[in-house]
């Protein structure tokens, strides 16, 4: 089974992406993460994210190997994907997404051989109009955003994938493509089954 990773920085489009790729195609799934960090509104405990706080983050932090297969700080709070989250759904046949950070991503890499995928926007001017779009953001959040975007688009040449979010419909039917391929190289159907031939 796949574990796939994917990056982007904030305001890309990731979410939206995902979510009519994980729609169209079945057998995938998303690994929700752990964070210490507050619910957005809207957002559900156990649907979005694990929400924890910094002392029940660090003692699965702390059970290595089998306690996240990678952890980081990003904006000030803590993230981390866990072993048993990824492995529970592998074991049930399905292909795992990893919604994670460049640092989350190299992490991973030195631990398993996943599919990296990293979503880019068409410029960095277009990132911060969509920040400032949400109006969800203080003009400190912004800045720190597309300061961390500019080191997280350095890191884009590590990835196997790079998806440019120009139109939503394209960057989905992209990432949807690389999710069909990658089940061939396994010699898997597109929607995830193994490949049966008669006799």
């Amino acid at each position: 089974m796949l574990v796939l990773v994917l990056s982007a920085p904030s305001g890309c489009g990731k979410t939206t992406i995902l979510t009519r790729v994980m729609r169209d195609l079945p057998g995938l799934v998303f690994s929700v993460s752990h964070t210490t960090r507050q619910p957005r509104p809207g957002e559900i405990d156990g649907v979005h994210y694990h929400f924890v706080g910094a002392e029940v983050f660090a003692a699965i932090r702390n059970r290595q190997p089998t306690g996240f297969l990678e952890w980081a700080e990003v904006h000030g709070n803590m993230y981390g994907t866990s072993v048993d989250e990824v492995e529970r759904h592998r074991r049930a046949g399905c292909d795992v997404i990893l919604d994670i950070d460049v640092q989350g991503a190299a992490q991973v890499r030195q631990r398993i051989k996943p599919v990296t995928i990293f979503i880019a926007p068409p410029s960095l001017a277009e990132l911060e109009r969509r920040l400032r779009g949400r109006e969800t953001e203080s003009e400190a959040t912004i800045a720190l955003r597309l300061n961390n975007a500019r080191k997280e688009l350095a890191c884009a040449g590590a990835y196997d994938y790079l998806i440019v979010n120009d139109q939503v419909d394209q960057a989905a039917a992209s990432l949807r493509g690389i999710i069909v391929a990658e089940r061939a190289r396994q010699r898997r159907m597109p929607d995830g089954r193994p490949a049966q031939w008669s006799a």
